[in-house]
């Protein structure tokens, strides 16, 4: 099934998706020929008084709170400004979403918004930000795949020469292939490798099949078996990317939810930490 209807979250709090990220997420839904739903949310901070009267007196909480709420309005007003004119620009069919509520509801609200849509893009800024807490609650809570797209100063597209996938004949690797098809589809080059000697792998299928399986939906792939030499998985991934010009990575993501904490497997947390390309993780 192809890729018709995509998800793109813009986040207006605490700063705002850069302009770039807009455009490349934009190029990248128009070469899939896809219509794109940008949402971006009007956040409310919850600020809790301290137990310091003299700090509770010098802070002017309902001010501050104030402050921050038109922060995040004029963000999410720029935010879906900006995209519907690169949309229009572009010609992509687009709509436009502007939710509200209380800044650490979000996740739990695009979890909603995802399960409505074939994918999920998620521009990543750079450092630790609110969007990998966004990521981790769409890619394990909506049932969707979900495309985390790494900062870029510059506007550049994103391409489809090379696709990467990273296989251990697990479920979540599993998953991911086949929610990738479509892109898979699109892509010029498809790479399939596998890390050993970095964990077990118990299943003694040969890749052969998994080939065929691939060229019977019309993808052609080379195959790759890379040692990791005492690597961990997630630097050994990045390594194989980069030296094959890997333009997108397909990986299954790993891990569970334990109350609202998401305990990672070691590759997922890795990539999510710092995404060396846009990367598809599907649960």
């Amino acid at each position: 099934m192809a890729i018709k209807d995509v998800l793109l979250v813009l986040t207006s709090y605490p700063d705002a998706t850069p302009d770039t990220s807009i455009e490349r997420a934009l190029n990248l839904c128009a070469a899939l020929t896809a219509h794109v739903t940008a949402v971006t949310f009007q956040a409310e901070v919850k600020l809790t008084r301290t137990a310091d009267v003299l700090t509770n007196m010098l802070l002017d909480f309902p001010l501050v709170l104030e402050e921050e709420k038109a922060r995040s309005a004029a963000n999410a007003r720029h935010l879906l400004e900006t995209f519907e004119n690169s949309a229009l620009r572009l010609h992509i069919p687009h709509a436009k979403v502007l939710d509200k509520c209380i800044a650490f509801q979000v996740p739990d609200a695009l979890i909603g918004h995802a399960r409505l849509h074939d994918l999920t893009i998620i521009p990543f800024q750079e450092g630790y930000t609110v969007e990998q807490w966004y990521a981790e609650a769409v890619i394990f809570g909506s049932g969707r795949p979900a495309i985390i797209l790494p900062a870029s100063k510059k506007a550049s597209p994103v391409a489809l020469n090379t696709v990467v996938i990273a296989w251990d004949f697990s479920r979540p690797a599993a998953r991911a292939l086949a929610d990738a098809l479509p892109i898979l589809q699109h892509a010029k080059h498809v790479r399939l490798v596998t890390i050993m000697n970095e964990k077990a792998i118990s299943d003694t299928h040969s890749h052969s099949e998994l080939a065929q399986n691939l060229l019977r939906h019309g993808i052609g792939i080379e195959l790759d078996i890379v040692d990791a030499k005492g690597r961990a998985i997630g630097v050994a991934l990045a390594d194989y990317v980069a030296s094959n010009s890997g333009d997108l990575l397909v990986m299954g993501a790993y891990g569970h939810s334990r109350v609202k904490e998401f305990i990672l497997g070691g590759a997922t947390k890795s990539m999510l930490d710092k995404p060396p390309v846009p990367i598809l993780l599907s649960h």
